[in-house]
């Protein structure tokens, strides 16, 4: 196959993931701001969407891990990239379905890494690399947005007492607004740089761009838009697990969750972190939970998400070595990726337009909890 297809083959499916991307992590910075209210739904992604891409412009320290830190750009072809690309696509759309917040990240890392160590060696992976800068932030970063939404919650919460009661709910819905426009400017400018890198990468191994470049302008912009059009798309599955799932959301309880989110997940883009911003805002979410109640964190929901966390790497790599090794035997192994992938994907589609989880489901909840909160008041 002519090595410029192929590298417009991966550019292609990096843009796709790009876009599942979007939409599998709306909820980290939306969900909490649908539960309580303070947002509608639609006008909460489309807020998000337009604030993912600005977030595309601000950073490329992210690209720059992927693009020349992951794996030996010497040592892989764009065919293997693909491969990489389709496993993380698979693992992202099977969790999506199930409404399951797991890392788009860490799919991509996990797919990349399983199609580089199988079709060129394990000498293809900077291990040193994927422990400093992926492993230690996928541990590090969300105990520390939990704790700090932790101590956040239990502040506000005692603020809130000395205020009256409709001031203080009215304001801080307006504070989530602001914060969960924060968080997803953050989204933007940690994740969109995922893609950003991975074509950067495939540039690199094709020989269009020398070793260590930056992403190109158009990269920026192809993936800040990608990235931007799955985020409106909505992700309502995932949204209803985070905004209802783990923990009931206040609005001072939900401010300080996305406050917290927001300030790791910025923090590490400029430090070149690539963390998983779904770990991070589920973080927060549980923290804010136990701030505001001991008991207040559905801890089966929490063992699941944990579940998948760790089973996303793995799941993913798996994917990622078998679709890799594959495609890296030629044009027929590309194609058969391919065919394979775009069946399962429809696939996963048909089953969820069978069972949807609409924007209307999630506005419903919110009133029947408002009603509740009124009852007990």
């Amino acid at each position: 196959m002519d090595p410029a297809l192929v590298v417009i083959i991966v550019v292609v499916t990096a843009l796709i993931f790009d876009f599942t991307n979007g939409f599998h992590d709306t909820a980290n910075a939306m969900a909490t701001s649908i539960a309580t209210g303070a947002l509608k739904p639609r006008t909460a992604v489309a807020l998000s969407a337009v604030l993912n891409l600005v977030g595309a412009f601000l950073s490329v320290e992210v690209a720059k891990t992927i693009s020349g830190g992951i794996v030996d750009d010497a040592q892989i072809t764009p065919a293997i990239i693909f491969g990489g690309l389709v496993g993380a696509i698979m693992w992202n759309l099977v969790t999506w379905y199930v409404g399951l917040p797991s890392s788009s990240s860490h799919a991509l890392f996990g797919g990349l890494i399983g199609a580089a160590w199988v079709a060129s060696g394990v000498d293809a992976i900077h291990f040193a690399k994927v422990v400093d800068k992926v492993l230690v932030p996928a541990i590090v970063a969300p105990l520390v947005a939990g704790l700090v939404a932790a101590i956040a919650t239990i502040v506000v919460y005692r603020l809130k007492k000395a205020a009256d009661p409709r001031v203080a709910h009215t304001g801080f819905k307006v504070g989530q607004v602001a914060s969960a426009s924060l968080v997803s400017l953050a989204h933007g400018t940690n994740d969109a740089q995922k893609t950003m890198g991975i074509i950067t990468l495939a540039l690199i191994t094709s020989g269009s761009l020398a070793p260590g470049s930056g992403p190109p302008t158009w990269v920026i912009i192809s993936a800040g838009l990608a990235i931007a059009a799955g985020t409106y798309l909505g992700g309502w599955r995932i949204t209803h697990t985070l905004g209802r799932g783990l923990t009931t959301i206040e609005p001072a309880q939900g401010f300080a969750a996305q406050t917290s989110t927001a300030t790791a997940i910025l923090a590490s883009s400029h430090l070149g972190f690539a963390l998983s911003t779904t770990h991070v805002a589920s973080g927060g979410i549980m923290g804010s939970g136990l701030g505001r109640d001991r008991n207040g964190v559905k801890w089966g929901t929490m063992g699941k998400m944990a579940a998948g966390w760790l089973f996303t790497l793995p799941a993913a790599g798996i994917v990622g070595a078998l679709a890799g090794k594959w495609a890296s035997t030629g044009a027929v192994g590309i194609i058969g990726v391919a065919v394979i992938g775009a069946a399962v994907s429809i696939g996963i589609w048909i089953l969820a337009r069978r069972e949807p989880v609409k924007p209307e489901h999630i506005v419903d909840e919110v009133a029947a909890q408002a009603e509740l909160h009124k009852v007990a008041a």
